[in-house]
């Protein structure tokens, strides 16, 4: 099965982001930001149990789901950035909490030569592809349609080694 393939090690190198979009309905959409922000929240942060990004937040936007990742609600988050201020692993970057929502529908199945967003990426983080997923070299499955290149947190690595 195809999933669109993002690798954050490489997307993280651009200052500002440059991908652009073909998400019909909304052309000033930059669906990639969604995208970033998911892969993070399904496999770069802690999950911390007190979770200091959901106390700060004002306005509830921000929940632990039910398989135990954190979850913004995108309505009710007015882009104040407390969650960024106030988690101690800087995960929540304040360029993933934007006012503006956008959405991508990963073009999976959509008859396109090639998505904006992977002819667009200036350091082709971003492709559409057969992918299995290895932890291993670092691929991770975010859902069903995407699958994400980067070095998963785990508690297993702060623990000492057992002897």
């Amino acid at each position: 099965m195809k999933r669109l393939f993002v690798d954050l090690e490489l997307c993280g190198k651009c200052q500002e982001c440059k991908v652009t979009c073909d998400y019909m309905y909304h052309p000033q959409n930059n669906g990639i930001t969604s995208l970033r922000e998911y892969a993070t929240f399904a496999t770069i942060c802690r999950h911390c149990e007190q979770a200091p990004c959901v106390s700060a937040c004002y306005h509830n936007a921000l929940e632990r789901a039910p398989d135990g990742h954190i979850k913004r609600y995108k309505l009710r988050c007015t882009g104040c950035k407390s969650c960024s201020i106030a988690c101690p692993f800087g995960v929540i970057l304040q360029d993933f909490i934007p006012y503006l929502d956008s959405k991508c529908d990963y073009c999976i199945g959509r008859d396109l030569e090639l998505p904006k967003c992977v002819a667009t990426c200036p350091y082709k983080a971003i492709e559409i592809k057969e992918i299995e997923e290895s932890p291993e070299q670092n691929i991770y499955f975010a859902g069903e349609s995407l699958a994400v290149h980067t070095r998963k947190w785990s508690k297993e690595d702060i623990l000492p080694k057992k002897k």
